[in-house]
This record gives structure tokens, sequence and C-alpha cells, in this order.
């Protein structure tokens, strides 16, 4: 092979092991430029919870090519041709991005490079969104189907035998007239605990997970109270792990281990949906929810902030409300509870919701978080029917009997024992510290089904 050089563009692949690009680019070079874009267009609406934790993956990234990331701020359609070119690239490697707005940067990113190869390979998935439709072409809007089919084609999905030492990294200035390397930017101040950055971080908590909780995690994933499930979103979101890492791990016949791999396989189905329908991002993927009436103005903008402040009444909502904004995170059990909540209780717009999740939650992933709040809604593909309301008590007092979640996270009520703390408003001495439920339920929810039933 001719002396030729790659570059190695980083984007939701923060890692260095299961790195099919890295394959793709042995291939045609000699040695790699290793490349990540701080593209203002996904930095800027990111949130500094984000923001942070990106800039502290790829400083463990830095690390792990040897201090080697050359990382770049501005358009990609200008940065990378820019970047091939100082260092004489004869092709450009990425992961396939399947976002609305991943597509159309990519297609700007080949069309700018002209004659440099634009060489996709793999996803940030099991399998690549748009590729699994039904015999007659036409795309699933179905989980089960869908997870059927997916099913048979991850049975194969094995991690790809990758490490820093695949590829021979070029120093980004060794190369006279090339492009110098730039420091990744501090942190920007944030108000919440995050948690560890970096591909070390992912595989360590993946492992104690494992160990520890896989083969119950059928039964206790919905218990916020107790740490059933792995957290391993936000690593999947930066592509610091590999979900094929996790598939493979994740194989054996018990239900613990076959509940998780279903969560994988929804992760899929939400990029898949997302590919095949973009609008669903911002709009009700079924139409005619565009028609049920939603309050807006002054009042329902208050009502809002209570909700997002955790100031509702609901113990188990205020909570859920308080963990987001404490942890960056929040629970998958209390993500359903607290967006049922605000549709069916306070009648709001889910996009306000989805909008306040994706500025807050540091694994913000727009198919997964907008396709789960359509569900919650009602709106979406494969959707929980309109009248399946959550009974916000019910709710605490199913997956936090003890109360110990609400009493964390809701230190007013810190003094009271077991699952009274669900419905403080019946102790003979409320709290006085802690506001009276915002809404009666049982009336908002008759008033959530009349409002669909006008439809």
């Amino acid at each position: 092979m001719a002396d030729s050089t790659a570059v190695v563009w980083f984007r939701r692949d923060l890692r260095v092991h299961d790195q099919p690009m890295f394959l793709a680019a042995k291939e045609r070079a000699t040695k790699a430029l290793a490349l990540f874009v701080l593209d203002p267009t996904l930095l800027e609406p990111a949130g500094p919870r984000r923001t942070a934790f990106l800039f502290r993956c790829l400083r463990a990234l830095d690390d792990d090519l040897g201090g080697r990331l050359l990382v770049v701020k501005g358009d990609p359609a200008d940065v990378v041709p820019r970047i091939a070119q100082a260092v004489g690239a004869d092709s450009v490697h990425v992961a396939g991005d399947f976002g609305p707005y991943g597509r159309q940067r990519d297609e700007a990113v080949e069309k700018a490079l002209g004659d440099v190869e634009f060489v996709r390979t793999g996803s940030p998935y099991l399998t690549l969104p748009g590729s699994i439709t039904k015999s007659d072409g036409d795309p699933y809007k179905v989980f089960t189907p869908f997870s059927r089919e997916w099913t048979k084609r991850v049975a194969d999905a094995a991690p790809a035998v990758t490490d820093a030492g695949t590829l021979s990294w070029m120093d980004p200035g060794e190369k006279d007239g090339g492009p110098r390397a730039v420091r990744v930017p501090d942190d920007p101040a944030v108000d919440a605990e995050l948690p560890a950055a970096g591909e070390k971080a992912a595989r360590e908590n993946w492992e104690a997970f494992v160990d520890e909780h896989l083969t119950d995690y059928d039964d206790m994933r919905n218990r916020p109270d107790r740490p059933g499930t792995s957290r391993m979103s936000m690593h999947l979101k930066y592509g610091t792990v590999h979900p094929r890492t996790l598939l493979a791990d994740a194989r054996g016949t018990g239900t613990g281990a076959a509940s998780f791999r279903n969560e994988l396989c929804f992760r899929d189905f939400y990029a898949h949906v997302l590919w095949w329908y973009p609008r669903s991002a911002r709009e009700n993927f079924d139409p005619k929810f565009d028609r049920i009436p939603l309050d807006t103005g002054k009042a329902a903008e208050e009502r809002f902030r209570a909700w997002q402040e955790g100031r509702t009444g609901f113990p188990a909502v205020d909570a859920a409300m308080r963990q987001l904004q404490g942890e960056a995170w929040m629970h998958n059990r209390m993500r359903m509870t607290v967006a049922s909540f605000l549709v069916k209780d306070l009648h709001l717009p889910w996009w306000w919701g989805a909008r306040h999740f994706l500025n807050l939650l540091v694994d913000g992933d727009l198919a997964s978080n907008q396709h789960g709040w359509q569900w919650s809604a009602g709106s979406g593909t494969d959707a929980a029917p309109y009248f399946r309301v959550f009974n916000p008590v019910t709710q605490g007092e199913r997956f936090d009997p003890q109360g110990d979640y609400v009493r964390r996270w809701v230190p007013e009520l810190a003094g009271i024992e077991g699952k009274k703390v669900h419905q403080p408003w019946k102790l003979d001495q409320p709290p006085t510290d802690y506001p009276a439920p915002m809404v009666d339920h049982k009336a908002e929810r008759l008033e959530a089904l009349d409002r669909f039933n006008r439809l």
C-alpha cells in the first residue's frame, strides 16, 4: 500500500474499541488524523450539561489517542475539507449519522470534499436506521413486529476488534503548514452532578451493572428507589460504548438479559422512526392529535414552571423533576410518570416537556426523547392509548413502596415514614413547606379523556 493518509472524524463514537471505521481507514491508509469538529449548530442548543459531558469525553478520547485528537470549531462543511486538504488525505471516515441534521450535514461535507472519498461505516445503532422494513418495503410503525425482524438481524452482531493501536495516528501539528491541535475548551458551569465520562468510565459502569444487576434487571428496572438500571444511556448517546458491546454481554436466556435487549431494540426502533419520519422530532406522529385542545397562555406557563421545578404537590413527580435538576438524568419509569402528568393532568404540549428534557438530560437523544414523549402523549408510533393516564400517587406507591426515592429528592418530606410520603396532604399535620397538589388528578383525568373524545 502506498503511503496515504485518512481523516477519522469522530462524532457520536468517542471510543477506540469496537470501531469499524478504524478498520475501514486501515484498508485505505497507512496513517490517520483523528478529528472532532465542534459544530455550533449542535453545540449551541445542547445546554451546559451535555456540553460539559461532551468535553470530558473528548479529553478522555484524546488521552487514549496519546494526545493526538485535533479539535476544531466551525461548520463541518468548511472544516473537514480544509483539514483533509491540509494533511493530504485520500479519504474521510465516519460512522453514519441518520438524524435529520446529520444526514444533511454529511451530504454537504461529502459534496465539499470533491475527489476525497467520504466513507460511512456503521452507525451508533445495532441496525442501520431505515434498513428494516416490511416485506413490501414500508417502514414499521409498531414495535413488536419490528423487534422480531431486529432480533434476526442482530443475532450475529459482534464487536469489532480495535483499539488505539489499530491505526498509526498523526500528530496534528507534524505536517508543515498543517492544522495545529486545538485544546478542548474548558467545561461550562454546570449545576448538576454529572457521571464519569469517557470510554473507561463506560466500560467500568457496564461491567458493574452486568455483575450486580443484569440478572434481576426485569424485576428492578422500574424501581427508582433501587440501583436497578444500567445508566448506560449517556454513554450510548456519545458512543463511549457501542450497543454491540452491550448486546454481546446480554445474550443470556434469563428475563433480565431479555428485558435489556428489548431496551436496545427500542433505541433502534426510535432511530428508524426518525429516519423515515423526520418531522416526528417536532410534530405529532399521528396528525389527529394536532386537533386536541391544549392549554397555553400565562397560567399554563406558570403550571409548566411548577412542573419544571418540582413544585406540583405530587411527591413522585416532584422527586423525579428534582432528580433531573440534580443529576442531569431521570429514571425511565419516572420519565413516563412526569410526561403523563404534564400532558394529561396539566394539558400542556408534549414538546414543552421534550424540550426541557433535552436541555437538562446528559443522555438527551433526539430520537429516543421525542418518541418517548410521544408515546406518553398518545400521539406517537405504537403509543400508549390516550386513555392510559398514569396516576402519580399510584406510580409512587407501586414503584417507590417505602418512599425512599421521594425522601431523597424532596427533603421537605424527609420526616414522613413509609408510603405515607406519597400523600402528605392526608396527614393530620401536613408539612407546611410543601405545596398541596396543584390539580385534582381524578378530575383532570376525566378532562383529558373528554378532550380526546372531542377528536
